[in-house]
């Protein structure tokens, strides 16, 4: 007879650290629930996805690719590379109805991580940049961030416009798009799989869903990217418009690029989950008109308290302290600039205990008046949590805003090395209860290059991060903000409480 001895932990952990989820439930005695806890360990597998970045012929486009050094499970090998979608669908005004005829053979990579803690750098002119698609395995693989800046300077396009390259996903919410006149919307859909996608998008407006064409079983194929028009969408011009992706079958990575032909463009991500308290982190000190809108996606109308998280403490703006949001229609308020010169954050919870309906929000951040004007989004956002990366800063421009809405915390801020050289700099910051720190970030000894910073959670309540890069540009105040949640680089895994066997005769 010969006895065969499969591991349990072995088999789940394998499972969890490739998918990112994995859960047991073992209702019963505490040694039972003791056995079954849930240890935390590093991803094996990640994704991400960039959008095609302009279309303008004077774009310039810097991309960037960081993994933190650590917490690599004791992995030595891995990879980690971006590069171009396999096929691209050009015509971004038409909802596709088929997949390209022809598909060109695969992409040189764009970029490729040596080591983790060390950052990488590309760069592409024109506007004739593909989106691109990317995998991290083993020791890259946990806490692997991108980003992709893009500078215009002339055009409808005109902006800075900033993206962190975000993981493929199914389900998607995008509160602050627009279908009115002056806005050219799209949603960037990029499908990073080998197996086509078919995506959904729903529209909804002040008065609830809008009266929409052609948005139901998109196909986005195999490996490629496309970009709908949101004003084709549907007949009904609205300013204030949520935006709704799902998939039907395969996962697609999704972001909207907004430009409206007073104040720029830039790219607006998906907000967090619904929930009853949002945290939208880094308004600028000088913001000249902040637009708030918010979307509750569920059967219940949602009221909500709004406060500003200053330095000094938690305020609420005089004439805005509540905002209604009916079931499936979008709400917005115009706070202007309810700044007054000092950086902050947004913070929305429940007007009453006991009454947490879920909500997504997003805001509209311009600086600068008149023909001077330049704009940006902030998404409601997750916490840092245990840690969270942006790549992409430069020596100077850069500002990271740190906000506590609940209990006061302390996070430790690490610039790594430049993409061309520098030594890594190390600071701490403790955060107040309500308030938001803005501060420039530390910059590495002898830098060369662009850089990433990694924000780690020390002790306290929950912070929410945001980093923005202001680049002025002939007297436009340009800037792009991105929000910084956890980089989900561990997962849980639950403890095994025996091994499992299995005889063979």
């Amino acid at each position: 007879m010969k006895r065969t001895t499969i591991s349990l932990l072995a088999t789940v952990t394998a499972l969890a650290a490739v998918t990112g989820f994995a859960s047991l439930s073992a209702p019963g005695a505490t040694e039972e629930k003791e056995a079954t806890a849930a240890a935390r360990l590093p991803v094996e597998r990640s994704s991400l996805l960039c959008p095609a970045p302009s279309s303008s012929e004077v774009a310039e486009t810097e991309y960037s690719s960081f993994t933190p050094a650590g917490k690599d499970g004791g992995a030595k090998s891995g990879t980690a590379v971006l590069k171009p979608s396999s096929a691209v669908l050009a015509d971004p005004e038409t909802v596709p109805k088929k997949a390209p005829a022809k598909k060109p053979g695969p992409a040189k990579p764009l970029l490729t991580l040596k080591e983790p803690g060390k950052p990488v750098g590309a760069k592409v002119s024109g506007g004739d940049a593909a989106a691109l698609v990317g995998t991290a395995t083993g020791r890259f693989a946990p806490g692997w961030s991108a980003q992709q800046t893009t500078t215009v300077t002339a055009g409808g396009a005109r902006g800075l416009l900033g993206v962190g390259c975000t993981p493929p996903d199914t389900d998607f919410w995008f509160p602050g798009a627009s279908t009115a006149e002056e806005r050219q919307d799209y949603v960037h859909l990029t499908n990073p799989d080998d197996t086509p996608a078919v995506a959904d998008i729903e529209l909804y407006g002040k008065d609830g869903a809008l009266k929409t064409t052609l948005t139901e079983g998109i196909p986005v194929p195999a490996g490629s990217s496309i970009p709908v028009l949101l004003s084709t969408l549907t007949s009904q011009p609205s300013p204030d418009v949520t935006v709704h992706v799902t998939t039907r079958t395969g996962r697609v990575g999704a972001v909207v690029r907004a430009a409206d032909e007073k104040a720029g463009s830039d790219w607006l991500t998906a907000s967090a989950d619904p929930a009853g308290t949002a945290v939208l982190p880094g308004i600028p000190a000088d913001a000249t008109s902040v637009r708030l809108v918010a979307f509750a996606p569920g059967e219940d109308d949602a009221d909500v308290k709004i406060q500003l998280a200053a330095p000094d403490g938690a305020i609420v703006p005089a004439g805005h302290e509540t905002l209604h949001v009916k079931s499936g229609m979008t709400a917005s308020v115009d706070l202007a600039d309810v700044t007054k010169g000092e950086a902050g954050s947004l913070i929305l919870s429940p007007s009453q205990s006991g009454r947490a309906t879920p909500v997504v929000a997003a805001l509209r951040v311009v600086r600068g008046k008149g023909d001077k004007q330049e704009v940006a989004f902030i998404p409601a956002t997750a916490a840092v949590g245990e840690r969270a990366t942006v790549s992409g800063n430069p020596a100077k421009g850069a500002t990271l805003s740190l906000t506590a809405p609940g209990a006061a915390g302390e996070v430790k801020v690490t610039a790594s090395a430049g993409t061309g050289g520098g030594t890594p700099a190390v600071k701490t910051y403790k955060v107040k209860a309500g308030t938001t720190t803005a501060v420039v970030p530390p910059v590495p000894t002898g830098l060369k290059g662009t850089y990433a910073l990694t924000v780690e959670t020390v002790s306290g309540g929950p912070v929410h991060a945001s980093r923005m890069l202001a680049l002025p540009q002939d007297g436009i105040p340009m800037f792009t903000v991105q929000t910084l949640p956890d980089d989900r680089g561990t997962v849980a895994v639950p403890k095994a409480r025996q091994d499992l066997s299995v005889l063979d005769d």
